[in-house]
């Protein structure tokens, strides 16, 4: 989603042999959450979403586009179940690699780990930023941040996963765009 978060595929050319190129229609799961993640993708063309389930009702955490990486890392890393689903919003090309790979790179090329802990860092000060949002800002002041942040996502995400991730209805984000 932030482009600051952004692994380039470029970057991890020379690992082409790890990965597995995959193509997957809309609305695929990826990882269920409390599975655990075996599995890293890079976006190669298309858009993911993250969500969590709360009693029945889908919540989206975060989206991710091209050149951006995604994986439930905390259970990549530590195989305890997924805290969140991976689903693709379009089709989408992906590169992926596993659990096992990654962890022979990180092992054998140390510039490649200090780049995931500054891109897990810079993840993690946007999860934090947006947690602080949530809690100091209204709905219409987190879309405005939206919009001026991230205006692709209003470009090419459908308006029931922006109102998700806001926190909002579908119906509530209509009265907000038309405010606008």
């Amino acid at each position: 989603m932030n482009k600051q978060t952004t692994v380039k595929l470029n970057d991890w050319e020379k690992f082409s042999p790890y990965f597995v190129r995959k193509e997957v229609a809309a609305k695929t799961t990826l990882l269920q959450e409390g599975k655990i993640s075996r599995t890293m993708f890079f976006i190669e063309k298309g858009c993911l979403r993250t969500w969590v389930n709360n009693e029945g009702k889908e919540i989206t955490t975060q989206f991710f586009f091209e050149g951006d990486s995604v994986s439930s890392i905390e259970s990549f890393r530590t195989n305890l179940p997924s805290l969140y689903s991976i689903e693709s919003i379009e089709p989408c090309i992906l590169q992926t690699i596993s659990q096992q790979d990654f962890q022979n790179i990180l092992e054998n090329l140390p510039e490649i780990k200090e780049e995931m802990q500054e891109h897990l860092f810079k993840r993690l000060l946007q999860s934090q930023k947006t947690f602080y949002s949530y809690l100091k800002n209204n709905p219409q002041q987190r879309y405005k941040e939206l919009i001026e942040e991230y205006p692709h996502i209003i470009q090419r995400i459908p308006q029931h996963y922006i109102a998700s991730y806001l926190g909002i209805t579908s119906v509530s984000l209509s009265r907000i765009r038309n405010r606008r």
